[in-house]
């Protein structure tokens, strides 16, 4: 009778550590990696813009580089028609899937 205790105590007692260690390493590979390698993705992207590339901003706004400063980058949308975002706000998942999509149409 003593010895079943002492089993269930010790059994219980590694499950409780050994779920949350599950748990964690499962929200560590499944939800904490992923939104890391997509943030050093976006910054990669963001220190290879250069003037003439055309982005798309978080917002969906569509626009050719024009001029790349420290805290802004100027977008020419039309022909004499400028804004002036920070380079944060330019998306590279949305560039991405608008360049695909770009290419698609003319092939």
């Amino acid at each position: 009778m003593l010895l079943s205790f002492a089993l269930q105590s010790s059994t219980n007692s590694a499950f409780s550590f050994i779920f949350p260690a599950l748990m964690l390493a499962f929200f560590y590979f499944f939800f904490i990696r992923p939104q890391i390698k997509k943030q050093k993705e976006q910054s990669a992207f963001s220190s290879e813009l250069k003037k003439g590339d055309e982005v798309v901003t978080a917002s969906g706004i569509i626009g050719h580089i024009n001029k790349i400063e420290e805290q802004t980058v100027t977008l020419e949308l039309e022909s004499k028609t400028f804004i002036k975002v920070v380079p944060s706000a330019i998306s590279k998942e949305m560039t991405d899937q608008y360049n695909k999509a770009k290419v698609g149409k003319t092939a």
